[in-house]
């Protein structure tokens, strides 16, 4: 079967990344002029934003999302692109000073969300989203029906969104998961999603019979590209949390280190 490889060029995802890239532009030159110049607007922080824009094309606009209807591999390619990476290089394009206008009705939403606003409730959307999306008829209905799949994008988005904003925000939240939550937080979440990968991969027969009725692509049968798919998914789930804990590590160090500094200069802990 000849593999169509072409660009999709969706209405809704080219609007959603204009606005996005256009918005953040705006306010990130705006910052770069101001008092808080580099510090409160970095090279750094925009590159990350370049990422996450690079991939939010490649995820909703280049040959993936078409491949993605031929080859289940590509769409856990996709997936996972939209749920980790994606919201992971957007949370690290932000700064405090950059979110500014949004601080107040942020904090505002998280008081009035009460309960909701948790970082347990984020693990549970997270690891939700991702098994009930694979449900057999859900995921079908995705490939077949263009509205369902566009739900599946943003359910996938907001969920990774919502779950690495507890993680990197630049704004402390009223809700301190405390020095060794990330760890519990990730290791859980990463291990129910990882369960779900390994179901995948070693499942003896084809789950989704979207793929199963479909022609075969790269000389790959239905069960072998099945458990390619859930691999790409096990093995991404290790990779990004083992990176993230490091990071976030470092980050407690010199944070830790800073603190210290400021405690020893003015003689008052902080």
């Amino acid at each position: 079967m000849a593999v169509d490889a072409s660009w999709t060029f969706e209405p809704g995802a080219v609007v959603l990344i204009t606005s996005l890239s256009v918005a953040y532009a705006l306010r990130w030159r705006r910052v770069r002029q101001s008092a808080a110049g580099r510090q409160g607007a970095s090279a750094g922080r925009a590159w990350a934003f370049a990422g996450a824009v690079v991939l939010l094309v490649t995820a909703l606009l280049s040959p993936l999302d078409r491949l993605a209807e031929q080859i289940f591999a590509m769409h856990m390619v996709q997936h996972v692109v939209l749920l980790d990476l994606v919201p992971i290089l957007l949370m690290l394009s932000l700064t405090k000073v950059l979110l500014r206008p949004a601080t107040r009705r942020l904090q505002r939403v998280e008081r009035a969300a009460g309960p909701l606003a948790h970082p347990a409730l984020a693990v549970v959307v997270y690891v939700a989203v991702m098994w009930v999306w694979h449900v057999p008829a859900l995921y079908d209905a995705a490939l077949e029906q263009p509205v369902v799949h566009v739900a599946e994008h943003v359910f996938m988005l907001s969920a990774g969104a919502l779950y690495w904003w507890h993680l990197l925000s630049p704004i402390r939240a009223r809700i301190s998961i405390g020095p060794f939550g990330p760890v519990v937080y990730m290791l859980v979440t990463k291990l129910l999603v990882g369960f779900l990968g390994i179901a995948i991969t070693f499942a003896p027969t084809a789950v989704y019979s979207f793929y199963a009725d479909a022609g075969r692509v790269w000389g790959l049968s239905a069960t072998d590209d099945q458990a390619l798919a859930g691999a790409i998914m096990a093995i991404e789930q290790s990779i990004v949390m083992g990176i993230a804990l490091a990071y976030l590590f470092v980050k407690a160090l010199g944070e830790s280190e800073r603190e210290d500094e400021r405690e020893e200069k003015y003689g008052i802990p902080t």
